[in-house]
């Protein structure tokens, strides 16, 4: 059994039950890196895409109760590339795809 959250991509958002939504708006800035005091390199402090890094947030937010519990991701990217960004975090990054998996 895969636990992980199935993760599908749409056009637009729509009102499905028990689905989150994470949407490309390329009005918002891109996310900041936070810096640390660790030696660089380290698993803590590799810098991540900011893909990996909403990912993960959403995902805190979900946990935690600060945003409504979902079954399913659906995401909205602005383009091909926010697509492939989308692609690369699931595949490359070890939270997000601890986190998270592609619908087939």
């Amino acid at each position: 059994m895969d636990a992980r959250i199935p993760v599908f991509f749409a056009e637009a958002r729509d009102d499905s039950v028990n689905t989150g939504w994470l949407v490309e708006d390329a009005a918002v800035a891109p996310w900041a890196a936070a810096e640390a005091g660790h030696v660089l390199g380290c698993a803590c402090c590799v810098a991540r895409s900011p893909v990996a890094e909403a990912l993960g947030r959403l995902f805190r937010a979900r946990a935690t109760g600060e945003v409504a519990f979902f079954t399913r991701l659906g995401i909205v990217p602005g383009d091909a590339a926010g697509e492939q960004a989308v692609r690369a975090a699931l595949v490359n990054d070890g939270l997000a795809s601890a986190c998270y998996r592609l619908e087939p």
